[in-house]
């Protein structure tokens, strides 16, 4: 479903929806919109998607809560409703490029970047980096689509927060394939969890964190 008719079926069915889910979608359709009309610069499309991926899931924290357990939470609810499995069809799809290529890339990989940081020769990082590899294959051969999706994101995370946090040069020749990587990942997946959001009106997401005021 286009940007266009999602934004078109939420004005015509406003009233299926909760207000906070309501909000939810509009505001991820309007940066999904934006970002598909950035067919030139990979970072800045990047950035809309994340945006409007944040703008579907992000919520209060609970007790001890932290962004990724957010993260796997919105997931893990979105399957459970994924009644067609269309995500995991995109993953599964997709792994044999995209999503192959950013889990084989060790500059999305935190713990390269964490024994960088620490000056830790060890090369340890290298055996975690192997077993994420590993479980990786092995969610392919289960069809364990959760598993999968944590892998991806845990790899889009450390790419989105080089970006957001300056930790690359825009347009740089040193890090484009992963950023166009990311942009063809999220461009599949974000369209479909918000038609999974449009397809379960009763699942409840939480309040947003930045209510209409």
């Amino acid at each position: 479903m286009s940007v266009t008719a999602m934004k078109a079926r939420l004005k015509r069915d406003a009233e299926k929806y909760p207000e906070s889910t309501r909000i939810r979608l509009h505001r991820a359709l309007s940066w999904l919109g934006r970002a598909e009309r950035e067919t030139k610069d990979p970072d800045a499309a990047f950035l809309f998607l994340w945006i409007a991926f944040n703008a579907a899931y992000a919520r209060e924290f609970g007790q001890g809560e932290n962004e990724r357990q957010r993260l796997s939470e919105f997931i893990a609810m979105l399957l459970a409703a994924d009644r067609d499995k269309s995500l995991h069809a995109i993953v599964f799809q997709q792994f044999s490029g995209p999503i192959r290529m950013l889990i084989d890339n060790k500059f999305v990989f935190e713990p390269f970047w964490r024994a960088f940081r620490e000056h830790d020769w060890s090369n340890r990082w290298e055996a975690s980096f192997g077993a994420s590899h590993k479980a990786a294959l092995a969610s392919i051969m289960q069809g364990d689509t959760a598993k999968l999706l944590s892998i991806v994101f845990d790899r889009l995370y450390v790419l989105r927060n080089q970006l957001v946090h300056g930790g690359a040069t825009w347009n740089s020749s040193i890090n484009r394939a992963q950023v166009k990587d990311g942009v063809r990942i999220l461009s599949a997946l974000i369209p479909a969890i918000l038609e999974r959001m449009f397809e379960q009106p009763a699942l409840d997401f939480g309040d947003v964190l930045y209510p209409v005021v």
